[in-house]
């Protein structure tokens, strides 16, 4: 028996396609793809998925002193002159940042490795670059994913059939999560 579907693709095709089918699947929730890309873009999931519920909560919580900028009510920075020039104020504040332990930070950037960048654009504001906000797919499947399949032990995704494809009859599946 065959480790995986070669998908009729050369690896680095065939990686790509994963990958992006991938990172699709766990933005949005569900895409519609043929039944053999469908089961190797389910096994990859499903274990991304373990792993974010494995270290969902495998954090530390710290606080640091940082150096914010003074704003002003229009939300510009507030400047007084030393020296003949025009300097920003700034004030220190305490701040809680979260700090990933080893296995978490490895599990992270395990994520990565599979993980295309994901822009998002939102409907209001479409075609304009300074609208967009790049979103941190590790990060969601932490926050978001892991917690939903906390007492799940796998089966995460789902198949359901649609219809055979027109023109060379394969078969369409839907892929979801559970």
């Amino acid at each position: 028996m065959a480790m995986y579907r070669k998908l009729s693709r050369t690896s680095a095709q065939r990686k790509a396609l994963l990958r992006n089918q991938v990172t699709n699947l766990l933005y949005h929730g569900h895409i519609v793809t043929t039944e053999a890309k469908a089961k190797e873009v389910a096994k990859i999931a499903e274990k991304l998925i373990a792993l974010a519920v494995k270290e969902k909560d495998n954090f530390e919580t710290v606080t640091v002193k940082c150096k914010v900028a003074k704003k002003d009510a229009e939300g510009r920075r507030i400047k007084e002159e030393r020296d003949g020039k025009k300097v920003a104020v700034y004030e220190e504040q305490d701040k809680e940042i979260r700090k990933d332990l080893p296995s978490r930070l490895h599990a992270r950037r395990q994520m990565n490795k599979v993980f295309y960048p994901v822009t998002e654009v939102p409907a209001a504001g479409k075609g304009r670059k300074k609208n967009t906000r790049k979103i941190d797919m590790a990060q969601k499947m932490f926050d978001e994913i892991a917690p939903k399949y906390a007492e799940r032990n796998g089966g995460y995704t789902r198949i359901v059939k649609i219809a055979q494809r027109p023109g060379d009859a394969a078969m369409k599946v839907l892929l979801e999560l559970v």
